[in-house]
Parts: C-alpha cells; structure tokens; sequence
C-alpha cells in the first residue's frame, strides 16, 4: 500500500530536506499543496484530512493550527515544531531513548520530533540517570555549538550575506530560558533544567554538544569507564538506531571532534571523556543538526510508523 504523505511547510529549511529524502520512495505518494494556497486554511484542511501521515514543518502556532484542522481519526502526525514536545497524547521522536521508543513511535498517531538540541543532552544524560550513575537532582551545565541553519531562513540569509565576516561563535539564549528547557528536563529525566548555553557558528550545518559533569560532589563518583559502558550497553540495545558511542579513549584533541563530522548523515555520535582521579567526565555528541537533529530525525519517525527499515532514505 502507497503511504499519501503532506509536508505542510515543505518551502522551509526542514520540510525542504525532507521532501528530497522521500522523494524517490516508490512505497510513499507525496501530496504537495500549491504555493498560491499555502496561507490558506481550508486548502490546508483538505491536504491534511487526505494525508495518512502529515509532517509538520512549521512555526508553532502554525502547527497547532494544522493539528485542529485535522478532522479525521485516521491522518497521523509528525510534528518537526517546538509545539507539542511535552504535550499530553504526543509520544517523542527519539526513537533511541528507550529500547521501546521504536515501538511506540511506530504504533503512535500523535508523534513529536525531537528538537536538535535536546537531543544531544537525552542522549548523554538519560542512560546515565536510569543507571543510578547520576542522581535525578544533579546540577547540570550543557553548552555545544551549532550551523547557522538551526536558526532558519532568516538567520541562515543574515550569515551568508556577511560571508566570511560572520559571527564565528555566537553564544545567544543569554536569558537562560530557551524554549527547549522544558523538552530537556523530561526527557532527560532530571528534576531541574540545565544551565544551557547555545552557541551558532559560521558553518551552514552541523551540531556539536557538551555535558562536562563535576562529580565530587556525588556520594559514590563513577568511573568514566562506567559512564562509557553505561552508554554503550543502552544503545547496544537499542535495536536499529542511530546513536553510536565512540571508544573510551584518553584523547586530548581530535579531528574526530569536529561539528560537521556527520553531516549528511543520520547518525549521532557520543564520546566520553574522564579524569577518574578529579572526579571530573564529559560527554560529547556530534551530529547534523539538520539530520538526525531535525529531517532526518522525521524521516526515522516516519519509517517507524510506515513498518519499513528505519534506515530507509537515510545514510547511516
């Protein structure tokens, strides 16, 4: 059976990449609405109401907007907005959080992606906090840095007319209370947001995080052996994802560790890095902030709820 799928919101920087990573699929009709009735909410409600699964590539309260014109029971969702991340009957888009994400992703009609930054922090935290290596009341810190396409349109023209001259490394979010902190908290499993610390860089994509851990403070400190394992064993388990941990290594600088590493693909990468005798570790992630941080994360979702190979129009 032909799967009929709407990108509402194909002219933006996330609908554009996924509508290029389906658009050779023999086993997926794409319904694409004109350009002249793309404001227009009753042209949107019939795209909608015909699709089997529409993905959401819009500001929020658009795509809150496009969920209420949904009139159906039978039209599924993938929501690539901030909208409905912690929302009550929306299951999350990062289908290795759990060994049965997969699984719930897949049986879903209601599905939330993930955002790209969150996703760097879950994948480091979680698997340590559901291991008891870190206590749900642990202060964290997490900061990293990001291709300019994160911030859309608009950032993305603003960085390519200054060319060269652009912002290298442009820390922003100065507030201390992005709209991701929410998302992060859940999902991490921690009792309090993290003091986050964004930064852009002047490279069109491509996302490197960091959670650094002072852990002299915690009753029993673990290794950064222990640390390794416990990320390696979650995601050895995880069956038919993305996340990879590298080997624990005692490197002070590498090539490796660079934002644009795994551009144009959907794969992300975590290293640990430890000083058993300060008591002190990090957790790196590398990925495209692009892929598995927003379209190629989609696609991943949209696989999962087609019953077809997750790998399926993604490089890994």
């Amino acid at each position: 059976m032909v799967a009929r799928v709407f990108i509402d919101g194909e002219a933006g920087t996330t609908g554009l990449q996924i509508r290029e990573r389906l658009a050779m699929r023999a086993d997926l009709e794409l319904i694409s609405i004109p350009e002249e009735s793309r404001k227009d909410p009753g042209a949107r409600a019939e795209y909608l109401n015909a699709a089997d699964i529409a993905i959401l590539c819009l500001p929020d309260a658009a795509a809150k907007e496009s969920v209420a014109l949904i009139e159906n029971d039978t039209t599924r969702v993938i929501d690539a907005s901030s909208a409905h991340r912690v929302a009550e009957g929306w299951d999350y888009g990062f289908a290795e959080m759990n060994t049965d994400q997969g699984d719930i992703i897949a049986a879903s009609m209601r599905v939330t992606n993930p955002g790209c930054w969150p996703q760097g922090l879950i994948a480091a935290v979680r698997p340590l906090v559901a291991a008891d290596l870190l206590p749900a009341d642990f202060a964290l810190n997490f900061h990293g840095i990001s291709g300019y396409s994160g911030g859309g349109k608009s950032m993305i023209a603003d960085y390519e007319s200054h060319g060269n001259g652009a912002n290298m490394f442009a820390p922003y979010a100065l507030g201390f209370n992005h709209k991701h902190l929410p998302e992060m908290t859940e999902y991490a499993l921690i009792d309090k947001a993290p003091l986050f610390t964004p930064s852009v860089g002047n490279f069109y994509k491509g996302m490197l995080t960091v959670v650094p851990l002072n852990l002299s403070g915690l009753a029993r400190v673990p290794a950064g052996s222990e640390i390794h394992a416990a990320l390696a064993d979650h995601y050895a388990s995880v069956s038919g994802g993305f996340v990879e941990v590298a080997p624990l290594e005692g490197l002070k600088r590498s090539d490796s560790l660079d934002p644009q590493v795994l551009n144009e693909t959907n794969r992300l990468r975590l290293h640990v890095f430890a000083n058993d005798a300060r008591a002190q570790a990090a957790i790196l992630a590398i990925y495209d902030n692009l892929g598995k941080g927003a379209s190629g994360a989609a696609v991943q979702n949209l696989n999962l709820m087609l019953g077809v190979d997750q790998t399926t129009s993604l490089t890994a």
